[in-house]
């Protein structure tokens, strides 16, 4: 056999080798390519989709703790107000009974100025008595003269 000869086997041989890959070979191995690609498109558009779901998420949590935050600063603001009002009521309530205190202790010192002028007064008039009784020299009867002594107390 010559170079030719084996050459055009060769070729032969090639050609159908190529017909046989291109008929039974490589549609199987094409379409386990095209199969791969669609799955990683598919992937990348679930990425894509997830990105944007994370992002709608994100956004939805900020709005969720601004919300939270402006909730608390209010809550707080309204417990402030609350103790301030809290603690103004407990002041005039405190002034109140102050001025009650006071108005009742000055009742209570009036009434003890009373008593203490009643007392003096008595005092007074017994002392009076008894100088009325040094200066007369005579015994002054404090029963007889019970009006005397009367008009005497009110006049001191």
């Amino acid at each position: 056999m010559s170079i030719t000869s084996t050459f055009w086997i060769q070729m032969i041989v090639f050609v159908i080798l190529g017909l046989f890959t291109m008929k039974f070979i490589w549609p199987p191995i094409t379409a386990a390519l095209d199969e791969r690609a669609d799955k990683i498109r598919e992937g990348l558009s679930a990425a894509d989709r997830a990105k944007a779901e994370l992002a709608t998420a994100n956004k939805r949590i900020e709005e969720e703790l601004s919300s939270a935050r402006a909730d608390a600063a209010q809550r707080l603001a309204d417990a402030e107000r609350l103790a301030q009002s809290m603690i103004e009521e407990a002041k005039s309530r405190a002034s109140e009974e102050g001025t009650k205190i006071v108005a009742a202790a000055r009742a209570e010192a009036e009434q003890e100025a009373t008593k203490a002028r009643e007392t003096l007064r008595e005092q007074v008039a017994a002392l009076a008595v008894r100088g009325a009784e040094q200066i007369l020299r005579r015994e002054v009867d404090a029963r007889t003269h019970a009006d005397l002594l009367g008009q005497l107390k009110a006049q001191l």
